[in-house]
C-alpha cells in the first residue's frame, strides 16, 4: 500500500529526510518515532504529495506520487498536527462543507458525516459550534474530516499531541478501530508507551535517517541486550545484593534507595531459574521478583542518539 525507494528532502545543507526505504502493507498501523526536526512531517508531507522529495520515489497503492497525485489524494487522508477551524459553522456544517471539496455528491454528505461522527463517537456534539470544542474533541472531528472521503491510506501527525490522558485513551482506540477496517495508517507521536498498543509496526528516525523499521516484537528484543530482573527481599538487602554478583549469570547488582535490588544478566543469559533458587537457600525470603519490561520508551532510548538536525 505505501512504499518508499530512497525518498530524500534536502532544505539547502540540510538533509531533512535521508533515502527512507518503506514498505507498508494493507491494515498495518505504523508508528514513526522521532524527535521534533527528525523528519517524520517531512517524509508524510512527501507521500502525502504536499511536498516534492529531491531524490527517490514513492507509491502509494501502486501509484507513483510524480505522475499520479491527484489519485493519490483521492486514496489519502492526512490529519496534520495542526489545524484551523471555522468558528461560525457547527460540526456537522463544518463536515459537509469538506464533503463538497472532496466532491462527494450532495445527496450522500449528511449520511456520510454522521458515519463519520459516529466512528469517532462525536455525534452527541453534530450541533455544536466548532470553535466550543475542545482540544480532544477537536481532533476526533478533525480525524473524521480526515475520513470523509473513505481514504485506503491515513497520515497522522501528532494526533494525540496535547491532549489530557483520557482523550488520548479515545485517540488510541481510534486508531485500533482504523487498523480494524485494514486501513494503511502511518502516526507519528511522542506518547511511546500507547504507539505500542495499537501499532503492528514501528519506525524509529533520527537526524533524517530511518534507523529502526520492523513490527514492535522485533523492535523490543533488539532493544533488550540484556535481561534485568527487579528483585526484593525482606531484609538483609546488601548480604543478598553481595551474593548475587558472585552468581555466573550475573553482570552487576545495583541497590536502589528504595531497596530494590536491579539485576542486570550478562549477555545470552535466558535461563535465570537458579536465582531465586540460590537466594531461597540461602535464607532469604523473596518479595518481589520479576523481569523488567522492556516497551518502546526504553526501546527508543537504547536504540537512537538523540540526535535533531
Amino acid at each position: 500500500m505505501i512504499e518508499t525507494r530512497n525518498l530524500t528532502k534536502r532544505y539547502g545543507n540540510l538533509i531533512a529526510v535521508n533515502n527512507i526505504n518503506l514498505k507498508l502493507e494493507e491494515g498495518d498501523v505504523f508508528g514513526f518515532i522521532g524527535p521534533n526536526g527528525s523528519g517524520k512531517t517531512t517524509t508524510m508531507r512527501m507521500i502525502a504529495t504536499l511536498l516534492n522529495p529531491d531524490h527517490g520515489e514513492a507509491y502509494i497503492c501502486g501509484k507513483s506520487i510524480y505522475t499520479n497525485q491527484e489519485d493519490i489524494r483521492r486514496l489519502v487522508g492526512f490529519m496534520p498536527d495542526f489545524f484551523g477551524v471555522y468558528d461560525d459553522m457547527t460540526v456537522i456544517e463544518y463536515l459537509e462543507f469538506f464533503c463538497a471539496t472532496y466532491r462527494i455528491p450532495s445527496a450522500n454528505r449528511r449520511k456520510i458525516c454522521e458515519e463519520k461522527l459516529e466512528l469517532v463517537d462525536m455525534s452527541f456534539k453534530r450541533d455544536a459550534m466548532v470553535n466550543e470544542l475542545s482540544r480532544g474533541q477537536t481532533q476526533r472531528i478533525g480525524l473524521a474530516r480526515t475520513l470523509l472521503h473513505d481514504p485506503q491510506v491515513l497520515l497522522l501527525d501528532e494526533p494525540a499531541s496535547g491532549l489530557d490522558p483520557r482523550a488520548r485513551i479515545e485517540i488510541r482506540n481510534l486508531l485500533k478501530r482504523l487498523g480494524e477496517m485494514k486501513k494503511t495508517v502511518i502516526v507519528s507521536s511522542h506518547i511511546l508507551p500507547e504507539l505500542a498498543d495499537v501499532c503492528t509496526r514501528v519506525g524509529m528516525i533520527e537526524k533524517g535517517n530511518l534507523i529502526v523499521d520492523g513490527n514492535v516484537a522485533e523492535v523490543m528484543k533488539k532493544a533488550r541486550q540484556r535481561i534485568m530482573l527487579n528483585i526484593r527481599v525482606k531484609d538483609r538487602v546488601e548480604a543478598a545484593g553481595k551474593l548475587l554478583e558472585q552468581c555466573d549469570s550475573v553482570e552487576k547488582v545495583n541497590i536502589t534507595n528504595k531497596q530494590l535490588l536491579e539485576v542486570t544478566l550478562n549477555a545470552d543469559i535466558e535461563d535465570y531459574s537458579d536465582i531465586p533458587s540460590n537466594l531461597i537457600s540461602n535464607g532469604f525470603a523473596l518479595t518481589l521478583f520479576r523481569e523488567e519490561e522492556v516497551n518502546l520508551e526504553t526501546a527508543f532510548m537504547e536504540l537512537t542518539k538523540g540526535l535533531v538536525q
